[in-house]
């Protein structure tokens, strides 16, 4: 037998023995490794940065809710009393639906230790009129990404709800009014990462943003980094909304196959993101005007790895919907449950509007 040592988690308190690798109340890894780039997207996540304000955010989010399995209370020891499954933190796998017509899901996937991924949406009640989907996509490689994505991800929706930009009534002033309240909100959300940053960390939060803006017929959407916004109209040509900042993308721009490009050493290294190191947080945007019905779709790069391309990937969400009634909620989790089947290397963030 191999004695242990019972102490505190140093990110949220939980305890721990000297024997873990991961605290079980936060997922915060315990084992010291070295800082790696902000820029690559690994699938290795690094040792937690010791940032009060993320300490506090952590483990506010790690308090465990009842059992999935079966309803019981969880005990202090993380596992049910009733069935003995170990207990998921909320941060785990989590959902949002604001109207019925709009919902995403969030996943840890099977891989990492942690979520990574955040998400934060708001919709009005009348389908098709008005919704707000925002993503955020933690760097692996930095310090507290986990809390500095989720704050961003909040951030970012809250100044979309606050303006319904209308310009000065004309269809280009509209655009040029979303596209102006759009890039306030990657501020924000910049501000988010940066206010969940140690100022002395050697490897300071990081994150992706993407964020779209419906307004009746117009759609608006605007990235940084690496996760992605698609329209799938019916019975028309599935467009892809957003152009990655990425290695992997110039790699394709430049005539490298996207398979080639998107599968190799560099494939997850970006070359924009927000944080205290980030070059430029300013989204590039692409507008159109919605003419029927279809799928809006927004996701980090956990679905995407298993799915490119716009037109596979929106016959698989056409499918996936099609197999659940066309109900958005039902279709984001089925979605994720896809992405986990493939492997679920990442963590994975979908979020869908049914227009």
């Amino acid at each position: 037998m191999t004695s242990t040592t019972q102490t505190a988690c140093p990110s949220c308190g939980g305890p721990i023995s000297d024997a873990d690798r991961f605290c079980e109340a936060c997922g915060a890894e315990l084992t010291p490794t070295a800082p790696g780039t902000p820029a690559i997207d690994t699938d290795t996540e690094p040792t937690v940065e010791l940032n009060p304000a993320a300490a506090a955010a952590r483990g506010a989010e790690a308090a465990p809710g009842p059992c999935r399995s079966c309803g019981g209370a969880i005990s202090a020891d993380g596992y049910c009393e009733t069935c003995g499954t170990k207990a998921t933190k909320p941060r785990d796998h989590f959902s949002e639906q604001p109207a019925p017509w709009v919902a995403a899901v969030c996943d840890r996937g099977i891989r990492h230790s942690r979520n990574e991924d955040a998400v934060a949406i708001a919709a009005d009640q009348e389908p098709g009129s008005r919704a707000l989907l925002v993503v955020c996509d933690g760097v692996s490689s930095s310090l507290d990404s986990d809390v500095a994505s989720l704050a961003a991800a909040r951030a970012a929706r809250d100044v979309l709800v606050a303006g319904n930009a209308q310009g000065m009534g004309t269809e280009s002033s509209r655009n040029s009014a979303v596209i102006v309240r759009l890039k306030a909100a990657a501020d924000a959300a910049s501000d988010a990462v940066l206010e969940n940053t140690s100022p002395d960390s050697p490897n300071p939060a990081s994150c992706t943003f993407v964020a779209t803006v419906l307004e009746g017929d117009l759609l608006v959407a605007g990235v940084v980094g690496d996760s992605r916004a698609y329209w799938f109209p019916d019975g028309a040509e599935a467009v892809g909304l957003t152009v990655d900042d990425s290695w992997a993308a110039e790699l394709i721009a430049t005539g490298v196959p996207r398979h080639e490009a998107e599968t190799g050493p560099q494939a997850h290294a970006i070359t924009r993101w927000l944080g205290k190191d980030a070059p430029d947080h300013t989204p590039r945007t692409t507008s159109l005007k919605v003419s029927g019905p279809g799928w809006l779709l927004v996701c980090s790069d956990g679905l995407w790895n298993y799915c490119s391309e716009a037109t596979p990937l929106a016959e698989l969400v056409r499918q996936t919907a099609s197999a659940n009634g066309g109900e958005p909620l039902a279709t984001a989790s089925a979605l994720v449950d896809w992405a986990n089947a493939q492997g679920g290397m990442d963590n994975i963030t979908v979020a869908l509007a049914r227009i």
